[in-house]
């Protein structure tokens, strides 16, 4: 077992139902305030995506969507989850009050996000030049489409999210998440008003990006801490400040871009091997889908901090005991979810894109399938994380990316779209499998 922190006191055989308890009400605490922003998204994403969809139509929303979706790509591709490292490494010198410390770990990862940035925009332009006409991106579109992707990169928040994760300012970080659909939505009516273009909507879609950026940085400097970055001499020695650092980075780096890239690679196969007017069907019912993706990814980020905190003095028994009930418990939500996508997931998708849309009803049944199924192990994937078993995760997403791939390519001929929908619930099953038989063996190794 990992030896706790010397500012957290050694477990002293407390039952597994305290330190469950104490985490889950932690854990509420800091997901309500994500529910909070995300119910905002939620509802603001409906008025946003009907707007383009409407405006744009089936061929022009899935020319937007490819657009979108290789600029994410992208960014997945290239970026760090500085996020967890600050929390994974932050955690002890916080509690030691080491400002230093904590100066040198800010400052790296945001050098190291903007190495990431850098070398991300240089490789859309390749990509761009190389691909564009492949990707339905002609002459005029091109330079629009360059500079969504550079902004897209440019305002990466991974380094300011960590702190506010860290000081435990989750209501910080709602508000921050809530700027990015607002500015959507007002910027969504005013190109439909003005200038209904696919152009209008990236510069909208740029837009709300760099506002939440500025909104997340604002509130990193209004506590000090962008000053206290400034005085992090030396950051460039953090693999030897913190051993397994950089190993940590590049398997977190890997397995989040394994699980990002896969809810884009998904869409490209869809506009390559279908045309347009499949993949704008696909975006839409995907973009609803992913509201349970997001929902994983606000489980995870609020328990990623208590996770560190708890799992370090956690004795074998009570770690077994609390996967199990974190397990049970995350399968119980997943299985809620999809009975309500049964009850109205289909007047939705017609409420939002209208009767061009209507086809995309089994797609968005088996994408909200996958969103369950990823929905069910977010909890142990966050547990292995916090525990440094981030290459495990990796090799797991791995293997459910191949089979997701595998899957798609067969049925897209036979059944287009809804063939690489299917693959993608395969792919999630595949790894609901492989993280239950994880855990089972993390549990009796601990």
């Amino acid at each position: 077992m990992l030896p706790p922190p010397a500012s957290v006191p050694p477990a002293t055989g407390t039952p597994a139902t305290g330190t469950f308890a104490e985490m889950r009400r932690a854990v509420a605490r800091n997901l309500g305030w994500l529910l909070a922003s995300r119910g905002v998204i939620a509802v603001l994403s409906l008025f946003y995506l009907g707007i383009a969809t409407r405006s744009l139509g089936v061929a022009g929303f899935g020319r937007f969507a490819l657009i979108i979706g290789a600029a994410q790509t992208l960014a997945a591709l290239v970026t760090f989850q500085s996020w967890q490292i600050i929390v994974q490494y932050g955690t002890a010198p916080l509690a030691a009050d080491d400002q230093p410390a904590l100066a040198r770990l800010f400052r790296g990862t945001a050098l190291l996000d903007l190495g990431s940035a850098i070398v991300g925009a240089i490789l859309a332009w390749i990509i761009l030049e190389a691909c564009g006409e492949m990707m339905g991106i002609g002459a005029t579109l091109k330079r629009a489409t360059l500079i969504f992707a550079v902004v897209q990169l440019l305002t990466i928040r991974s380094t300011p999210l960590g702190i506010l994760r860290l000081r435990d300012k989750f209501s910080l970080g709602a508000i921050a998440d809530s700027v990015a659909p607002v500015t959507r939505f007002v910027g969504a009516v005013l190109v439909a008003l003005i200038h209904p273009t696919v152009q209008g909507f990236l510069v909208a879609w740029g837009a709300a990006e760099v506002l939440t950026a500025v909104t997340y940085w604002a509130f990193v400097a209004r506590d000090g801490d962008l000053a206290l970055m400034r005085r992090g001499a030396g950051s460039r020695h953090l693999g030897r400040e913190h051993p397994g650092l950089v190993r940590f980075a590049l398997s977190t780096n890997a397995s989040a871009t394994l699980g990002l890239s896969s809810k884009q690679v998904p869409l490209l196969m869809v506009g390559a091997g279908a045309g347009l007017a499949a993949a704008g069907a696909f975006r839409l019912a995907s973009q609803l889908a992913q509201a349970l993706a997001k929902l994983s990814q606000m489980v995870s980020r609020a328990a990623f901090p208590e996770m560190v905190r708890t799992v370090r003095t956690a004795e074998p028994a009570a770690l077994g005991k609390l996967l199990g009930r974190l397990f049970l418990a995350s399968a119980a939500a997943a299985l809620a979810i999809m009975l309500v996508v049964l009850l109205i997931g289909k007047p939705v998708l017609s409420l939002v894109g209208g009767k061009d849309f209507r086809g995309a009803w089994p797609i968005l049944l088996w994408l909200a399938l996958a969103g369950c199924l990823d929905f069910a192990t977010v909890a142990v994937d966050t547990v292995m994380t916090a525990l440094q078993r981030a290459g495990t995760v990796f090799a797991i997403r791995a293997a459910g990316v191949v089979l997701m791939v595998g899957s798609a390519l067969l049925l897209i001929p036979r059944l287009g779209a809804t063939g690489v929908a299917i693959g993608v619930a395969a792919g999630s099953a595949g790894v609901v499998l492989l993280m239950a038989a994880a855990a089972i063996r993390l549990a009796r190794q601990r």
